[in-house]
């Protein structure tokens, strides 16, 4: 099997049973969501296997999951609001276990373990709680509008900035972390994903044109940023793939990098518009 096969055969598999598990209930999307998580926050603490640096592994995916886990049934009792002080805990037992580990590098291993909590499972888990918007309110029924156009517009973005920046990309965009995008592609991936908004607003009617147009932008700028973010702490690491969970697309952190800057914005957002 070549390779341009091998990527085209995860990627259908990929977007099936991602798209299967959102539109079939909120519990198979819920548990689409616990192993990303999992699997995700797996990858990010085995970029420091080798390293000086000795994130709490296990406790950081524990957190992880229990932080989203918690947030889900949270979400059941209509009490969204809260979830951001299950954060509270979760720090502070992070930063007492690291007394009783006796590793080198204290500072480091606590703030790894952190960012692998912050930059993984808090954007997902706010990801996931847009399943239950309804009437403009957070805390509602399950919908799975909102999160399926999210990722429409995420793989817009991705699939225009490619396609445009491997015919026409000139002029880097940001070369000293990622030689190979431009800003023709850039140019590419926002035109597609506004195009891909318009669609959103036609199909998918809990928001309206505006709004989706709004989340649109956000999604271009802030996934772009995503990626961006991603691509440093590898080069930082002199990692290529985040992992090789997923053949010939390399690991799960390098399909869902925009997710973890862009879902907190877009979150932001709708919580500002719905609060008026």
């Amino acid at each position: 099997m070549n390779n341009f096969t091998q990527r085209a055969l995860t990627g259908i598999i990929f977007v099936a049973v991602l798209l299967g598990a959102i539109v079939l209930s909120e519990y198979a999307s819920a548990i689409l969501f616990f192993f990303i998580i999992l699997l995700g926050t797996r990858e990010f603490y085995n970029f420091f296997k080798d390293g000086e640096c000795s994130p709490q592994k296990n406790v950081g995916i524990i957190s992880s999951l229990s932080y989203f886990t918690i947030s889900v049934f949270i979400n059941q009792s209509q009490l969204a609001n809260t979830t951001l002080f299950l954060l509270v805990p979760i720090v502070f037992s992070i930063f007492i276990i690291e007394l009783f580990r006796n590793k080198p590098n204290p500072i480091s291993n606590i703030s790894y373990t952190l960012l692998g909590i912050v930059y993984i499972a808090f954007p997902m888990t706010l990801l996931y709680e847009l399943s239950f918007i309804e009437n403009n309110q957070f805390g509602g029924a399950y919908n799975y509008q909102i999160v399926l156009g999210f990722f429409f517009l995420l793989w817009a973005n991705d699939t225009g900035a490619y396609l445009v920046g491997r015919k026409l990309g000139r002029t880097k965009l940001f070369e000293r972390i990622s030689p190979k995008k431009t800003w023709e592609g850039s140019l590419g991936g926002a035109v597609l994903g506004i195009g891909v908004g318009y669609l959103n607003a036609q199909i998918f009617t809990d928001l309206s044109l505006f709004n989706w147009i709004i989340v649109a932008l956000l999604v271009v700028v802030f996934g772009s940023l995503g990626d961006l973010v991603e691509s440093l702490f590898k080069r930082s690491l002199n990692i290529k793939d985040s992992g090789k969970l997923l053949p010939g697309h390399g690991g799960l952190l390098d399909r869902f990098d925009g997710i973890f800057i862009a879902a907190p914005i877009v979150y932001t957002y709708l919580r500002f518009i719905f609060a008026f």
